[in-house]
């Protein structure tokens, strides 16, 4: 199966219960096909509304992407495409199709069709507080982490114990993304690209 839906969902209060509901649906489709392992590929919302201006921007559209991401630690056999890339400001609907699509192909040509391809995503696997730096570890991250562009990495937030999320420098060493800032002296949280 695969999904790409979401946009309506980040009205209100129902942006909080998205995870919970995709991962009922995919349950339920599971039972209805007789299929209890059948693979669920979904795409998360993409990037789309006016450029982030401050560090932590709330609202449903990240709480939603929230959800998918829970979706994709927590339920066997599912795949998320990351879309924050492709997204073009103001249109939820990403022109780049193509990308949205292969993304998606290679997640199922790797997870579920069991080819020796490198398909799945680098993802989050484990953070720890060393001083003023919050250092997260990726996996499926081998040959290490580059950006796409070539340039330094943006749009992390870092946060002490007041939640109060302020920009932060972000650098790759390896498999590791080291985060720190100057305005926060005991970190406790991190959070990237957290806004629509």
């Amino acid at each position: 199966a695969i999904w790409y839906q979401g946009e309506r969902n980040s009205k209100g209060a129902a942006s909080v219960l998205y995870g919970r509901q995709l991962a009922l649906l995919i349950e339920n489709w599971r039972d209805l096909f007789q299929c209890e392992d059948m693979p669920f590929g979904f795409v998360q919302l993409p990037n789309s509304m006016t450029p982030q201006e401050a560090p932590s921007e709330a609202g449903g559209w990240v709480m939603v992407r929230e959800g998918m991401a829970w979706v994709d630690r927590n339920v066997d056999n599912t795949g998320m495409a990351v879309t924050l890339d492709v997204g073009v400001a103001e249109n939820i609907h990403p022109k780049n199709k193509q990308a949205v699509g292969k993304r998606l192909a290679l997640w199922a040509l790797d997870e579920v069709y069991n080819l020796d391809i490198v398909g799945v995503r680098p993802y989050c696997v484990d953070s720890e507080v060393k001083g003023n730096q919050i250092i997260l570890t990726f996996d499926n991250a081998d040959k290490g982490l580059t950006t796409t562009d070539g340039r330094p990495l943006r749009g992390f937030a870092i946060a002490g114990e007041d939640m109060n999320f302020v920009w932060a420098d972000a650098r790759i060493n390896g498999s590791l993304v080291v985060v720190s800032s100057s305005e926060v002296e005991n970190p406790v949280a991190v959070r990237y690209a957290w806004a629509a």
